[in-house]
């Protein structure tokens, strides 16, 4: 007689993922951790921009309008309902007190709703997740350069949803930074991204901004001495009465953050035996960070991942894609989730 094996098809495994940490209103539907059906994102820059940065009391109550028509929107496209989803995933720290509020409270209503298990997400390892979309080979372990307004960390990625920090700030984080520069240059809010189309037009080389090094710590990073030296240069300029040429010092700023930035993750992958590097947050997003980057990295015989600018800044994919691994290892989180502002990663 012969026996004929039956394989039951494998279920794919969709989560719904919110995210509202800071001023993105954000939903996603993620497939089996890698593919994205749908990435909704209400971006509250425009309200932002005239108080010269992100006002907590306005994003929240903005997440509160947003949230229930950009989760229908995330639904709608990915052509799923509620009942469809096997998780809900919910970034619940660190952010904004406010803001993840409104997140973890529409997620934890969802989920009691639906019947479905409720999972909290750090919003770092959601950013480092992201690489995960796009880069089908990437699988850990790996160094990634985390790089936003709130954080600069080089993280290892010993397995999905393990992490050590091998380096981070001790004062202001880069994207911190280029705010503050931006600022100070009449370029506004958003910083990053308009400090790096000026930058473009401005010689890199054209004034010597320091590059610090802690001594002791060579991992890392340190941004204030450099805004401080910025600051200076154009208090100077303004004693004198000497013109200032806005794209050159938006160009030396941005070499001297990136020189850092580059140097301390090469350095770091080198040291540990890593031949795979990743970057990821906000500032990844810079056109100038991964071509140097990426260069740096052939030359050192290193395979390079990013993610593409849209997953570089806030939003909601990310989150589904870090869910979708803590949904697999089991993890489920109960009604009393709450915001964790100062979440750190690897804590639960």
């Amino acid at each position: 007689m012969i026996t004929e094996e039956i394989k039951e098809e494998k279920k794919d495994t969709l989560i719904l993922a919110i995210e509202t940490s800071c001023d993105e209103t954000a939903a996603a539907v993620v497939k089996n951790g890698r593919e994205v059906l749908s990435n909704i994102i209400y971006s509250q820059i425009a309200l932002h921009t005239v108080f010269g940065g992100v006002v907590p009391e306005i994003a929240s109550r903005k997440h509160i309008e947003k949230i229930n028509p950009v989760i229908e929107a995330a639904l709608s496209e990915a052509g799923v309902t509620l009942q469809d989803i096997d998780a809900v995933a919910v970034t619940y720290g660190p952010g904004l007190v406010g803001a993840l509020l409104v997140g973890v409270a529409e997620a934890k209503a969802i989920a009691w709703a639906a019947g479905k298990p409720l999972v909290g997400v750090h919003h770092i390892e959601g950013h480092i997740s992201a690489n995960y979309i796009e880069h089908k080979d990437l699988e850990p372990p790996f160094l990634c350069l985390v790089a936003s307004g709130g954080h600069s960390h080089l993280v290892l990625v010993e397995d999905y949803g393990q992490y050590q920090i091998i380096g981070r700030t001790r004062d202001d984080a880069a994207g911190e930074a280029f705010d503050k520069v931006a600022r100070a240059i009449g370029l506004g809010y958003p910083g990053g991204p308009k400090v790096d189309r000026v930058a473009r037009e401005g010689d890199p080389n054209a004034i010597p901004f320091p590059r610090a090094k802690i001594e002791g710590a060579p991992d890392d990073f340190s941004f204030s001495g450099l805004k401080s030296a910025v600051l200076n240069y154009l208090n100077q300029c303004k004693m004198k009465e000497v013109p200032v040429n806005t794209a050159d010092v938006a160009a030396s700023f941005q070499q001297a953050v990136i020189d850092v930035l580059t140097d301390h993750t090469i350095s770091a992958a080198r040291r540990i035996g890593i031949s795979k590097i990743a970057i990821a947050g906000g500032v990844a997003a810079n056109s100038s960070l991964r071509t140097q980057m990426q260069e740096l990295a052939r030359k050192n015989n290193m395979t390079f991942y990013h993610p593409s600018p849209v997953y570089c800044t806030d939003n909601a994919a990310m989150i589904g894609v870090a869910g979708y691994y803590e949904y697999i290892k089991g993890v489920r989180d109960s009604w009393d989730l709450n915001a964790v502002p100062n979440l750190k990663i690897g804590q639960r």
